[in-house]
């Protein structure tokens, strides 16, 4: 008799521990609070039995391991989804069209009184030969270099 009493009492006790336990509204309050205390922005949190869900967008993957551990810390997380994604990288300009390319250079070679220099643009490389004075070599690849294309090439005689 006495066994059942005690079974059934800490039947009871275990159930009202377990009921007292924190609601997942107030294990996400308190996820969000410290994601703002670590200053990570742009992630939103949800916690549902306890498994908080990270979604939203951020600069970079620290930021998002950040998330990560500042919500894994939170009193009440059992465990942590991650679908936070990160922001795309910024696209360079596009390469200039390589007739394009070349006219700029023979152009700027121009204007510098540059001559016996020749250009070959092919898919944004440029390959430059010819002949000129040692102390004109860096204007020429000065030139070329503020064409901005893809690679450069110097076959010059110097």
């Amino acid at each position: 008799m006495k066994l059942k009493v005690f079974t059934i009492t800490m039947l009871a006790a275990a159930l009202f521990l377990s009921a007292c336990g924190k609601s997942d509204a107030d294990v996400a309050k308190a996820a969000t609070d410290k994601l703002a205390a670590e200053k990570v922005t742009g992630v939103t949190v949800t916690v549902k039995d306890g498994v908080a869900t990270l979604t939203g967008e951020v600069a970079d993957a620290t930021v998002k391991n950040k998330a990560e551990a500042a919500v894994r810390s939170v009193e009440g997380v059992k465990s942590v989804t991650n679908s936070v994604t990160l922001k795309p990288l910024p696209t360079p300009p596009p390469v200039a069209d390589d007739k394009m390319l070349e006219g700029t250079i023979n152009e700027g070679l121009k204007k510098a009184g540059i001559e016996g220099v020749t250009i070959e643009v092919k898919d944004g490389e440029v390959t430059f030969s010819g002949k000129v004075d040692k102390d004109k070599v860096m204007k020429v690849q000065e030139i070329i270099a503020d064409a901005k294309p893809k690679k450069m090439v110097n076959n010059l005689n110097k």
